[in-house]
């Protein structure tokens, strides 16, 4: 099949390589033409994905609608924030296009899919997720992953694309719960990333992560998902692997921000996007829209957007008023 992915960052183009070694015609997009000039000049992406070798028989291309022409599916791997506007290309296109990007659009409270629902509105849409670090699956290690959309011809299609024997794929018919696991674990990433930054052990991420699937959970099927796409792979899943993994953005940004960084430090000293910051604003007002408990998100919004001293969140944690596990 002729597939277009958009975003020539660490996620986009390590999809780009699986798809292209799984007998696939790739057009890479990105939004930078020296990065992608230098990309093939070196034969690959050291911005993002250093030491791993790329196919030389791909198209690279800076042109969106030229790219886009090509393709008889797109993957969608742009930041969140770039996603409405580098999608209004896709307002006539007919075929699957498929996000895989975690994120939730702060002005209108939509998933990606949701997104793209209104700039693709002729296209089938599906969302891949799951525990799926850039740089293993770049590596050929053993991945899981789920794609899901509201039509199991998509479903199905978009599966047998990237399904491999180093990266897995199940389907599910929950699109907004998949994509909702997939947002709001970066967020609680970023707590975990905090824990590690002031000296916390195992017992403490473990609380952590076990009481915000519950909130990840409570809030998604107020969105309207089902609760147990929650404990599969785009939620506990990926929520594990974000939380505990030293290649995690997101818990990066927590741990440097508990040692004493500031937020305008660490952005300045990287070039990747950690998606749990615009993140946890979006879920913070969707949860005050939907009348939805989420202690630890509220606390997370409170330190990123409200200048909250990490050890008063701590304690606002814990001395909750004790209650029934649920």
């Amino acid at each position: 099949m002729k597939i277009t992915v958009l975003g020539a960052g660490a996620w986009g183009t390590a999809l780009a390589r699986l798809l292209q070694t799984s007998g696939h015609a790739i057009t890479l997009w990105g939004h930078d033409a020296d990065h992608l000039k230098a990309m093939q000049a070196e034969g690959c992406n050291s911005r993002y994905l250093p030491g791993i070798p790329l196919p030389a028989d791909w198209t690279i291309d800076s042109d969106l609608n030229r790219a886009i022409s090509r393709a008889e599916c797109v993957i969608v791997a742009v930041p969140s924030k770039a996603f409405r506007e580098v999608t209004r290309c896709l307002s006539s296109f007919d075929g699957i296009v498929v996000s895989v990007t975690k994120g939730i659009e702060h002005d209108t409270g939509l998933s990606m899919c949701g997104v793209l629902g209104t700039t693709a509105k002729n296209a089938s849409l599906a969302a891949l997720s799951g525990p799926t670090l850039a740089l293993e699956v770049a590596r050929d290690i053993p991945t899981a992953a789920v794609v899901a959309s509201g039509t199991s011809a998509a479903a199905q299609t978009t599966q047998g694309l990237f399904h491999k024997p180093a990266f897995r794929v199940y389907t599910s018919s929950d699109l907004i719960g998949v994509e909702l696991g997939g947002a709001l674990k970066n967020i609680i990433a970023i707590a975990a990333g905090m824990c590690d930054g002031m000296g916390f052990g195992d017992n403490s991420k473990a609380a952590l992560i076990t009481r915000a699937i519950v909130e990840i959970r409570r809030l998604g099927v107020a969105c309207g998902a089902l609760a147990d796409t929650f404990s599969g792979l785009s939620g506990l899943g990926d929520l594990t692997v974000t939380c505990f993994s030293r290649l995690s953005r997101n818990r990066s940004l927590g741990e440097r921000l508990a040692r004493g960084e500031t937020l305008s430090e660490i952005q300045a000293s990287t070039i990747t996007v950690a998606e749990g910051l615009p993140t946890a604003r979006s879920a913070y007002e969707l949860a005050r829209k939907l009348h939805v408990s989420t202690p630890i998100i509220d606390e997370v919004y409170a330190m990123l957007y409200e200048g909250k001293n990490i050890a008063k969140a701590l304690r606002d944690l814990t001395h909750r008023d004790s209650k029934a596990e649920d």
